[in-house]
């Protein structure tokens, strides 16, 4: 059995800034990208048409809503303005650690993560106390392709771990996004019935996991 787990709200919290198009705008003037006086707007629009469940990477989308103003700026300093926007302390949450050596005791362990914004969850890792040696994957969004709760975002980070995604554990703070799975594809392999087993904080909480994995009998 391998074990998943969400980052944000789960393992770790961070200060998650209130308005994000101003701290994308600061950090665009602070590489001398023309900010629209209409920012605020254009951020909020949707200016790229995206399969249901696929994740836009925030670099993308900000130069799209740029360009929507006649703005045209390098990729590579929207995308420094982006990471340097979503720069946030973190805190691990407690018995985060302890939950992941837990479930590295039992087989392979991952991360599956929700995150639109390149190397934010790889940093937010770096600065929380959970022991990066006993990830053997972590799988976001954006790396993926594919938001929580579709199929395809669980599939990613079970191929990864190298598991049917039937022998998989999500664990997670959010029943919508980590508490069902949802297919949104128009056909679907009679293999890929079959879901990964979930378990929510509300019902397990970190500091109970690790004696949830030794009394649970997998199959």
């Amino acid at each position: 059995m391998a074990v998943s787990f969400d980052l944000f709200g789960t393992l770790v919290d961070v200060d998650r800034s209130s308005d994000p198009a101003t701290a994308v705008a600061a950090a665009l003037s602070d590489r001398d990208v023309a900010v629209p006086d209409d920012w605020a707007s254009a951020y909020r629009e949707r200016h790229i048409d995206a399969p249901d469940g696929a994740t836009v990477p925030l670099p993308a989308h900000v130069s799209a809503a740029l360009a929507s103003r006649g703005v045209d700026a390098p990729g590579t300093a929207i995308r420094r303005a982006v990471v340097a926007a979503f720069d946030p302390d973190v805190e691990t949450r407690d018995g985060a650690v302890e939950a992941v050596r837990a479930a590295a005791a039992n087989g392979p362990v991952g991360v599956l993560s929700n995150c639109s914004v390149p190397n934010l969850v790889s940093r937010v890792l770096t600065r929380s106390a959970v022991d990066r040696d006993l990830l053997d994957a972590t799988v976001t969004s954006i790396s993926c392709g594919w938001r929580k709760p579709d199929r395809r975002a669980f599939t990613a980070v079970a191929t990864a771990l190298d598991v049917p995604l039937a022998d998989l554990c999500h664990v997670g703070d959010d029943r919508r996004t980590d508490g069902r799975v949802v297919d949104r594809e128009s056909t679907t392999d009679a293999s890929d019935t079959t879901g990964p087993n979930h378990v929510l904080l509300e019902d397990v909480s970190l500091a109970e996991f690790p004696s949830y994995m030794e009394g649970r009998a997998w199959d």
